[in-house]
């Protein structure tokens, strides 16, 4: 009982958007747009952490940017032989080309026991990755974290990186190679990335006046202009941006686009352009358990200045406000599929196959925007599998506490992976509404959900 008072009173809360995901803490979104869907590259802080406790990378998707899609968890640092195993799994951004998916990420390596720049290359974003190098892109250094890649218009493509120091390379068309030697830019000029800050350097271990720029940057071209928008400011960090006529630079500061995270010393993200929109993502610390080395995705809309700036973007609860397209609910929907959860987990398999488990009494889901029509739903089915007797799912309209439109008696089935297509009927639901999944049942573990519909 207690548990699903509490779950009630997280009804005000339910109505933000961000942080996007909630079953698993995820910072350093590195969102690509692909066709008509946004994929959504991450990395994954343990529940537990307490300093940067991060496995492996996660990827989720969107073709709506309000309801978000588990993928799975394509990679970890065990794809990664050079890789020290099992902490280091940090910061990567992913580009498709010619039908191939590069994945960039940073991981200590076992020789330096310093990070490094990988590649992972899959024929899909879901992958599987394959390590088809056997050792880093770019062998560890100081610094050399963050990765951004970057393909300009003539094709040629580049990569950068870099923490208290940034640095370059081009790329071959392989993506998996080099074209040119690294490059190191600039960073202590005050015309390129800001005011000069005390920062603490660890190489020679005290506090020196720095750049603003700190690492995390984010390259991309827009009307001909060449933007990178980067962490700065040292701890906490806050989002700021360059602009340059070339890819090689000089870079002129352009000023802050976003203050300290909450919750959270560092700030890491990049922004798309998507059905006409545009969104920039970052992380912050304020999910429940959340933290500085326990950090959640979050996306706020901007609109571009007419003389082709980034505005200073606050920080809001409420993130994307109206969806790029509404839900179809009479298509199988995978139940990995939310706009806010409460108290569930996904799995944290590879592969295409994910459903939804850890459903405990007073747990939940929410969709946004799902359009049932002018006729409407009569019946709702889901894919159930679970041991527990006596759990339920009630689905409700527009709010935790709304209107019940009916309630799913879920049948035990004989294992937690053995699906079972379970259907009940339902009050008539017409038109566009937000809808909740409340999970209902006795003590302990009550099933998994691998989609679900309505008819």
């Amino acid at each position: 009982m207690a548990t699903g008072i509490f779950a009630l009173s997280m009804a005000a809360f339910c109505q933000a958007q961000n942080p996007v995901i909630q079953t698993s803490f995820t910072p350093d979104p590195a969102p690509m747009v692909h066709g008509d869907t946004v994929y959504l590259f991450v990395d994954h802080d343990e529940d537990d952490a307490q300093y940067f406790k991060m496995k492996e990378w996660q990827l989720y998707s969107t073709t709506d940017m309000v309801n978000w899609t588990y993928r799975g968890t394509p990679m970890s640092t065990a794809t990664f032989q050079w890789a020290k195993q099992g902490d280091n799994a940090w910061a990567s951004q992913a580009i498709e080309r010619n039908g191939k998916w590069y994945w960039y990420i940073c991981a200590e390596d076992t020789v330096k026991h310093l990070h490094g720049i990988g590649v992972g290359v899959a024929d899909r974003p879901e992958g599987p990755y394959k390590d088809v190098l056997g050792k880093p892109l770019v062998p560890g250094d100081w610094g050399y974290i963050d990765p951004s890649v970057f393909i300009d218009d003539d094709g040629q493509a580049y990569l950068f990186w870099g923490n208290n120091g940034l640095w370059y390379a081009r790329l071959n068309e392989d993506m998996i190679s080099l074209a040119s030697e690294i490059i190191r830019v600039e960073t202590n000029d005050s015309t390129a990335f800001g005011p000069l800050v005390m920062k603490f350097d660890y190489q020679v271990n005290k506090r020196i006046l720095k750049t603003n720029y700190e690492e995390g940057p984010w390259v991309f071209k827009r009307n001909g202009l060449y933007y990178m928008v980067y962490a700065a400011g040292g701890v906490p960090e806050h989002m700021a941006y360059s602009t340059s006529t070339s890819i090689e630079g000089p870079w002129k500061y352009q000023g802050r686009i976003m203050g300290e995270a909450e919750n959270s010393f560092t700030i890491h993200g990049g922004s798309i352009e998507f059905k006409g929109r545009n969104f920039m993502f970052y992380h912050n610390g304020i999910l429940p358990n959340g933290g500085g080395f326990r950090r959640s995705t979050c996306v706020e809309e901007f609109q571009w200045t007419e003389d082709g700036k980034i505005p200073f973007i606050p920080f809001t609860r409420e993130g994307v406000r109206t969806p790029v397209r509404n839900l179809d609910p009479y298509q199988r929907v995978e139940a990995e599929t939310m706009a806010f959860s409460y108290g569930l987990k996904t799995d944290r398999k590879a592969g295409n196959e994910h459903h939804i488990t850890s459903l405990h009494n007073g747990d939940w889901l929410k969709v946004r925007s799902v359009d049932f029509g002018q006729k409407g739903a009569t019946s709702f089915l889901a894919s159930v599998a679970g041991l527990a007797e006596g759990g339920s799912i009630e689905i409700r309209v527009d709010a935790l506490g709304g209107e019940i439109a009916g309630e799913l008696k879920v049948k035990p089935t004989s294992g937690s992976e053995q699906w079972q297509e379970q259907s009940t009927e339902i009050k008539p639901v017409k038109g566009v509404h937000d809808i909740y999944l409340l999970f209902k049942g006795n003590d302990g573990e009550l099933f998994n959900v691998d989609y679900w519909k309505f008819e």
